[in-house]
């Protein structure tokens, strides 16, 4: 399948969420509790750190469409964009500029492997942020500006993570706040 009739068909699904990969359509499975409170966390973390930045950046929650390649369609668990607001009725972010996902026992494989690969064959991919609730800590995937390398570094909750661009700091403690 195409990236353009998933979306189409995907919008028709009265329930349910899914992903293209290689064509192929993978539904997700339903989230735990702890999965969808830290996700809840991550989003309102990076509302915080964009009140009253004037980037012109906004943070989604999943549901998103995120297209890698006329084949590859993710949902990340959430998302910074920046630049003019998009209308309300689209679906997908061409341009994000961080990429959250929060692993659960039936994504790290793809978390960890594929999708790091995909997200950051996407220009206006600068990091790529890997939540691991168990273990209370943060991949940080980020492209250097300079030379396009990514750098992978592990945070514990302990850490804050400063994301440029957009220009922000995160206290990654926050984003476990409820567990």
């Amino acid at each position: 399948m195409t990236a353009d009739a998933f979306i189409e068909w995907a919008m028709r699904q009265p329930s349910g969420r899914f992903e293209l990969f290689g064509g192929e359509i993978v539904a997700m499975a339903p989230e735990r509790v702890g999965h969808v409170r830290v996700k809840k966390e991550v989003v309102k973390g990076l509302d915080r750190a964009l009140a009253g930045h004037r980037s012109g950046c906004e943070a989604f929650v999943d549901g998103m469409a995120v297209r890698i390649d006329d084949s590859t369609v993710y949902e990340p668990d959430a998302l910074v964009r920046c630049g003019p607001r998009l209308p309300n009725d689209v679906v997908q972010v061409a341009d994000p500029v961080v990429v959250v996902e929060v692993v659960s026992p039936s994504s790290k494989g793809i978390d960890a492997g594929a999708k790091l690969a995909d997200y950051f064959r996407l220009a206006s991919v600068r990091h790529y942020l890997v939540v691991h609730p168990e273990g209370r800590r943060v991949i940080h995937h980020a492209r250097d500006a300079q030379d396009g390398e990514i750098v992978t570094r592990v945070v514990g909750e302990e850490a804050r993570l400063v994301l440029v661009p957009p220009g922000i700091e995160l206290v990654v403690a926050d984003f476990f706040a409820t567990l």
